[in-house]
């Protein structure tokens, strides 16, 4: 080989090995970069990564808050519809139990009424008079029905008629024997048994009798109005003809020849009219002649 190409290959490997040398500055260089590029993508997906856990963990407490809260709000709607639910129905429960206890007692009360009816029914059906008045005056404050109250009415007016008849009549037996104390207190007894019978005018003009003879003239005259200004004109002119001797007995001879007068002339036909017209005579004579007949 001559010397010149010898020299010529010389430069041309010195060419190549300088060549290769850049190119291995260059690799080292390019490798270098991509290590430095390769760590810098590692620190971004890092961050990247520790980014998308905190978000995950953060998205995640915010949807487990919000579920629970979600489900607590759930619960305590129900509760309080079930709350309100149970309340109501208490309440019901409460009325049934007040309605059930109300219908109870008021059954109760009924069957007492009933026995109570059927034991006075007893006393009137065997005709125990005293027994079935006094009864009545505690039975007639009772919710009975309309046909059995009045039943029961009728029958106690009956036998309080026939009560103050008993009365009147033990009343009249006392006067006779001038027991006049008793004889006023049968009176009594008879107007209270029944104060609107037909016989009662009979009984406040023997009542008033009995009073003169005990000396309770005032008192006297007081029952025998009420004969006198009462519609029983039988019973009337014989009550002014009481009155009369009652006001005589008191010395009252204006009051008793003004009562005489009126019983003329409201009865001038009377059982006690001609009576009446002597008396007035009597009356009218002067002092220490006048009497009474």
């Amino acid at each position: 080989m001559p010397p010149r190409d010898a020299e010529d290959e010389f430069r041309e490997i010195k060419r190549e090995i300088i060549e290769s040398r850049g190119l291995v500055i260059k690799t080292h260089n390019a490798t270098n970069a991509l290590a430095a590029d390769v760590k810098a993508v590692a620190r971004r997906q890092a961050a990247y990564e520790r980014r998308l856990t905190v978000n995950s963990a953060v998205a995640y407490v915010l949807f487990t808050a919000l579920t629970f809260g979600g489900l607590k709000l759930w619960l305590d709607a129900s509760v309080r519809e079930r709350t309100s639910e149970n309340h109501g129905l208490q309440q019901q429960i409460d009325r049934l139990r007040q309605e059930n206890s109300t219908l109870q007692r008021e059954r109760d009360e009924r069957a007492q009424l009933e026995t109570r009816a059927l034991t006075f029914y007893d006393l009137i059906r065997e005709g125990k008079r005293q027994e079935a008045v006094e009864a009545w005056t505690s039975l007639r404050r009772e919710r009975l029905p309309s046909a059995e109250a009045a039943f029961f009415q009728d029958s106690v007016d009956r036998f309080r008629t026939d009560l103050s008849v008993s009365a009147y009549e033990r009343g009249l037996e006392h006067a006779r024997l001038a027991r006049y104390v008793q004889a006023n207190e049968s009176f009594e007894e008879a107007v209270r048994l029944r104060e609107d019978a037909a016989h009662i005018p009979r009984v406040k003009l023997a009542q008033g009798d009995a009073l003169r003879h005990l000396g309770r003239h005032r008192e006297a005259i007081v029952v025998l109005q009420t004969v006198a200004d009462g519609p029983d004109s039988d019973a009337a002119d014989d009550a002014l003809f009481t009155i009369a001797r009652c006001q005589a007995d008191l010395n009252q001879y204006p009051e008793a020849r003004t009562t005489l007068r009126t019983l003329v002339r409201r009865f001038p036909y009377g059982s006690m009219a001609q009576e009446a017209r002597q008396t007035l005579v009597n009356l009218s004579l002067p002092d220490g002649v006048r009497r009474f007949r």
